[in-house]
């Protein structure tokens, strides 16, 4: 058995890369910017490659939810972070759910990709 992560990388098609760093910036409270300088222009999720991420990449969205779910940290509450989601043109779908290591709610972004907002459980 390996320390490694069993996920290592994600990618997000999305179909305006404007759009789509805006709206995640928004939802998460981050500051990507898109990076030119390789073969295709690409947005580290959240930034920075600090833990296991992704990327957002111009692309065909699944669309209507019906791509994998990537469930994304939200820098604060959960309830914040919905609502900053619908104001940023997202959809949240149903209501928040309780897990052990914490709460979330599906959303959808602007591309109808399925993200979840993720607030891990505090630590005792």
């Amino acid at each position: 058995m390996t320390d490694q992560p069993v996920v290592v990388w994600c990618e997000l098609p999305v179909s305006d890369m404007e759009r789509a760093v805006t709206f995640y910036n928004a939802t998460f409270d981050w500051t990507m910017t898109i990076d030119t300088s390789g073969p295709n222009p690409m947005a580290i999720l959240g930034g920075n490659m600090q833990s296991v991420s992704g990327h957002l990449y111009p692309g065909k969205p699944a669309g209507d939810g019906s791509g994998p779910t990537i469930h994304i940290a939200v820098p604060d509450r959960l309830e914040d972070a919905a609502i900053r989601c619908r104001k940023a043109g997202g959809t949240v779908l149903g209501e928040i759910i309780t897990i052990p290591p914490g709460r979330f709610v599906y959303a959808k972004d602007p591309d109808g990709n399925s993200i979840g907002l993720f607030e891990p459980a505090k630590a005792a």
